[in-house]
């Protein structure tokens, strides 16, 4: 074949996939929207709860992203008639004998990238979005938070029913967890709360407690109990005042004189109270150290989301497309393990040009695969060619004989 053609049929086979990209992408439009909530579910989770939504910036946004989505799908499904449309092309230049491996090409070839785009979608991108989107202090912390609070709601609930023996040592046993060494832990509140998302968070607490008292504790009569109110009326005065010292000093009172009237349980009161204010500290430091909050666009969320599995598509591709290039006689096993090294370095800064974070660890999902592709790629090529000598060897054996 000429030249022009080589051109024209390449021009054809290019006319036959991108007919096919359109076919199976207008097919996929269909179900734009489920395909995109599963290509984002990495993101999402990785998101606080409460918080798990992407915005779009613009009227258009939402249905560009769909139309992307179905592109990049028809892109997907057509995989296996890209690989045998470029096998077609290549078919020419071989052996009678290689062009029996059309079948396998297409079937490898479609697996493979399979392979990479779900290795992508279950190893890559949760634990990339959990370290892009969440500190591992501040993510210790808010757990340890949670428990607590779960365990605070579960204290008032013993102290409602009476069982106040039992609020207090689940009080104590909680508060001992929240400074427990290690990531997460919370700092001892001061006597005076040295932000209103603390003193809130008291006020908050005193509430329940009070609510909570008045159902379980027999020994508080109702002029105790409505004092300690008052005096709540009293922090939240100070707290409109900014006097943070006058509305914990309220607050403490508060709680005194609903133990003074039970003076047999006012340890464990007072324990369950030093847990609000333990909580109260804490989410105060939660709140300090969370300043900025995650708002993701759906376009550039799906953008990098469909970079990464496009990328690990076609990583894992590369051993077949080694081959190819064996088989057709572009690359020699030889000058490839030569250059071995050269091609670690290579394929080391590919990962951190691809790769959208910083950390070791996503590198390494990135970069072994890669590097792991190109040795298969270097074995796929010696067996090509061991085979091509055998046969050559015995074609020129045969007339001898």
């Amino acid at each position: 074949m000429s030249l022009m053609e080589h051109l024209t049929e390449l021009r054809s086979r290019l006319l036959k996939c991108t007919i096919a990209v359109f076919v199976l992408g207008a097919v996929s439009l269909v179900f734009a929207r489920p395909i995109f909530g599963l290509l984002m579910r990495p993101v999402l989770d990785a998101l606080p709860e409460g918080n798990r939504a992407l915005i779009y910036t613009s009227g258009i946004e939402e249905i560009n992203v769909l139309m992307k989505v179905g592109v990049y799908c028809g892109i997907f499904l057509t995989t296996p008639v890209i690989l045998l449309q470029i096998w077609g092309f290549v078919s020419p230049g071989l052996y009678p004998e290689e062009r029996r491996f059309a079948a396998p090409f297409v079937a490898f070839g479609s697996i493979a990238f399979i392979l990479g785009a779900s290795f992508c979608y279950f190893a890559v991108l949760p634990s990339m979005f959990k370290f892009l989107l969440n500190e591992e202090e501040t993510l210790a912390l808010e757990q340890r938070l949670d428990t607590a609070q779960l365990r605070a709601e579960d204290a008032l609930r013993f102290l409602r029913v009476g069982d106040v023996e039992r609020a207090g040592s689940l009080a104590k046993e909680t508060t001992e967890q929240l400074r427990a060494d290690g990531e997460g832990q919370v700092a001892e509140p001061q006597q005076a709360p040295a932000t209103g998302v603390e003193l809130r968070s008291r006020l908050d607490a005193l509430g329940r407690l009070l609510d909570s008292a008045s159902e379980g504790f027999g020994a508080p009569s109702r002029v105790v109990l409505r004092q300690a109110v008052e005096k709540r009326v009293e922090a939240v005065t100070a707290f409109g005042r900014q006097d943070y010292a006058a509305a914990a000093a309220a607050m403490d009172n508060a709680v005194g004189l609903v133990g003074g009237a039970a003076a047999t349980h006012s340890e464990e009161l007072q324990q369950v109270w030093k847990l609000e204010k333990e909580l109260a500290s804490g989410i105060a430091q939660h709140e300090a150290a969370k300043w900025t909050r995650p708002m993701l666009s759906m376009d550039e969320q799906l953008s990098l989301v469909l970079l990464l599995i496009l990328a690990f598509g076609i990583i894992f591709e590369l051993p077949l497309v080694m081959a190819l290039l064996g088989v057709v006689g572009v690359v020699k096993s030889g000058w490839l393990f030569k250059y071995q090294r050269h091609a670690f370095v290579v394929c080391l800064i590919a990962a951190a040009i691809i790769t959208p974070t910083g950390d070791v660890v996503n590198l390494s999902l990135m970069a072994g695969p890669m590097l792991a592709c190109y040795e298969l790629g270097v074995l796929l090529v010696w067996l090509v060619e061991r085979r091509r000598a055998r046969n050559a060897a015995t074609t020129d054996i045969t007339p001898a004989s």
